[in-house]
């Protein structure tokens, strides 16, 4: 039931809505579980800018992850701009004219392919860039098959039958990545298939990139067997095993506070909000899931039911069926919970809707706006 969500934060609080509020203890607490692991498994563990990129905590980053990954031009120049190091690169396929700054920005570049390989690789000789090869270990547990880039047909990463083995020259890494919001016992699976297809090029590698999708800061998880399977790669092969976590950094550490702005009634009470899936929580409308709310529950539970609805002219910007204790009312706030990750990273000003605003809750410091948004933000992306 969605009134279990633990708020350190006053709703009634938050001056101004749409917005997300990061809640620092709770993202301190995220870090140190992440400390922990990396200090334990002697793992590389870095922040994947594609599911977080709240740029004005990286200083609070800095003492747990040991740099970013990216996967375009934008993401690696804030990774090194903002947290101060250079990035993990990895994307699909590099752009021609984007690829020497890109490369400036850059400690570590995955390629997708080995012709993208073969495309760039004259243009890093005598730089100090650890080139890698994505691979495709073809095993996933993934249900949900927009994340699963172990899917048939999947463009991302290179299977072993369609591996070069006479191109390896110059190439220090492999990178895998096939997990999402999955336990340790997933990656232990996954690492079996890897050492299964790719042994005899494991140790000739320098490091081994993990990839993401490892929900390292989620209630359940294993942590006991995530440093387990570590330690035990690391020693077997004598490599450097790197971890790209995003949506565990922010897991459970910050919430959307939204406004309710219309209640209408067509067969059921339909509550119309400040805010919208389609353009600030799309994953709601993508993966597809139902995000907790606070002080509700699913349909049956409660006397008053309403279906919440975004701001849009979109028909479907529905955010789903939710009941209350108490009738809604015009003004009233709603808490929205685990809305730090893969939402100000993905969410758009479609509809000319106002993005949310960012801020930051401390039991010290109360809260505070960190960036609000305005016309010239929906101006300036169009022409």
């Amino acid at each position: 039931m969605d009134r279990e969500i633990h708020l350190n934060i006053n709703p009634d609080d938050i001056s101004e809505t749409p917005c997300y509020v990061c809640e620092e203890e709770k993202l301190r607490g995220n870090l140190e579980t992440i400390r922990r692991v990396r200090e334990e498994s002697g793992a590389t563990i870095i922040l994947a800018l594609k599911g977080f990129s709240m740029f004005s905590v990286f200083p609070m980053l800095k003492g747990a992850l040991l740099g970013t990954a990216a996967s375009s031009l934008n993401e690696a120049r804030l990774g090194f701009e903002e947290f101060g190091k250079k990035v993990h690169l990895y994307a699909p396929a590099y752009r021609e004219d984007e690829f020497e700054e890109i490369s400036g920005y850059s400690s570590h570049i995955t390629f997708n392919s080995f012709g993208q390989w073969k495309k760039f690789r004259e243009r890093l000789k005598g730089k100090d860039i650890r080139c890698g090869i994505r691979i495709n270990p073809e095993h996933s547990e993934v249900t949900t098959g927009l994340y699963n880039p172990c899917s048939p047909y999947s463009r991302l990463g290179v299977t072993l039958a369609n591996f070069e083995e006479s191109e390896l020259e110059g190439i220090s890494g492999l990178h895998f990545h096939v997990l999402c919001e999955n336990n340790s016992d997933a990656l232990e699976r996954v690492v079996d298939a890897v050492e299964k297809k790719f042994s005899h090029l494991i140790g000739k590698m320098n490091w081994v990139n993990f990839g993401g999708g490892h929900h390292i800061t989620r209630d359940d998880y294993d942590i006991e067997r995530l440093i387990r399977i570590v330690k035990r790669f690391r020693e077997r092969w004598g490599v450097e095993v790197i971890l790209e976590p995003g949506e565990a950094i922010a897991l459970n550490a910050g919430v959307l506070v939204a406004t309710v702005l219309d209640i209408v009634n067509n067969g059921m009470k339909i509550a119309i909000l400040d805010t919208s899936a389609s353009a600030h929580m799309p994953d709601v409308l993508e993966m597809p899931y139902r995000p907790r709310i606070s002080g509700a529950g699913e349909p049956e539970v409660f006397e008053h039911l309403y279906r919440l609805g975004g701001m849009t002219c979109l028909a479907g910007d529905v955010i789903g069926d939710y009941s209350f204790p108490e009738p809604l009312k015009i003004g009233d706030k709603l808490v929205f919970g685990d809305m730090l990750h893969y939402t100000m990273v993905k969410n758009t000003t479609f509809n000319g809707v106002q993005l949310p605003s960012i801020g930051i809750w401390s039991e010290k410091e109360g809260f505070r706006i960190i960036r609000k948004f305005g016309y010239e933000d929906y101006r300036n992306r169009l022409s």
